[in-house]
């Protein structure tokens, strides 16, 4: 176990949503949440993570908030790397395309995500950076 609750807890739905295939993480708290599996940008080794998300016609929506953090999550500077990515969403999974939304998009997008989980708005009150809302368009 790490020192952080936050990412032991992670991990363990990550875990929980892979050995149920999905019947068990997808629904988290009353939000719906998929795995988005990027690649590391210095270890090049498959990092995954569960994330909410929204739907924008047939692509998904996540936030890179981490929590209001001064800087991006490592999952976001690995997308921003190298854009293929896979997600799994309940039990199917996709190689997907994923991009930082821009202007007027990711003004609607943020609002889109917002409504789904407010305390995005509280995070973007406690940093400086523009968080960034990602789009992530499945290729399969």
């Amino acid at each position: 176990m790490s020192q952080n609750p936050f990412i032991d807890s992670s991990a363990k739905h990550t875990q929980r949503y892979i050995k149920s295939n999905g019947a068990e993480g997808h629904e988290w708290n009353g939000f719906y949440c998929l795995l988005l599996s990027t690649r590391g940008r210095k270890t090049g080794k498959t990092l995954t993570i569960p994330l909410i998300y929204g739907k924008d016609e047939n692509s998904f929506v996540v936030v890179a908030s981490k929590g209001g953090h001064t800087d991006h999550p490592y999952w976001y500077k690995n997308l921003v790397n190298e854009p293929k990515v896979e997600i799994q969403v309940g039990p199917t999974k996709h190689d997907a395309v994923a991009r930082t939304s821009k202007g007027k998009e990711r003004q609607r997008l943020w609002t889109l995500m917002t409504d789904i989980f407010p305390r995005y708005e509280e995070y973007r009150q406690m940093t400086s950076r523009e968080i960034p809302v990602v789009v992530i368009q499945p290729s399969s």
